[in-house]
């Protein structure tokens, strides 16, 4: 089975989400403050809480969605699946339990199938937001899923 593709230019503005669990949204904060200057030249997403802190600490607007645990996760995997968000930032507590762990193992793997960058800590965070790509477009591979679907739909009619 062959996977085939297509390229999607991705051009500034980029469309980023912002997450952060709760023991991470203070680095999350310190490094979009250190990172204004950049952030300013994108649309910024955040969920809940994280997305009123944001707000309130870079005086950028930002798109907030639902709090993960209600839901926000789910809405930015919906978006991603869309085609709406080109990046995320998700500084993620791996020590600590979350109550809605499904929710951000499904966001983790809607962004890995779509190709989107993900970054989960401030180095990875840095390594991006500082490419030339951040500020130029880019072509992002897109998978085609037209064979999986067809492979669903006939094993339906089966």
């Amino acid at each position: 089975m062959t996977k085939q593709s297509k390229d999607k230019e991705v051009a500034p503005p980029k469309r980023i989400a912002l997450v952060a669990h709760d023991n991470k949204k203070r680095d999350l904060i310190e490094w979009a403050l250190f990172n204004r200057g950049v952030l300013a030249q994108h649309k910024l997403y955040a969920t809940g809480t994280t997305g009123i802190l944001l707000e309130d600490a870079l005086r950028l607007p930002i798109i907030k969605l639902q709090s993960g645990p209600l839901g926000g996760d789910q809405q930015i995997g919906a978006k991603i699946a869309e085609g709406e968000i080109d990046f995320i930032i998700f500084f993620w507590d791996p020590l600590e339990p979350q109550p809605h762990d499904p929710d951000v193992k499904a966001l983790l793997r809607i962004a890995v199938v779509w190709n989107i960058p993900v970054a989960c800590n401030r180095t990875t965070a840095d390594f991006v937001i500082s490419s030339p790509l951040m500020s130029s477009g880019y072509k992002r591979t897109v998978p085609d899923f037209a064979e999986y679907r067809n492979r669903f739909r006939k094993s339906q009619d089966a």
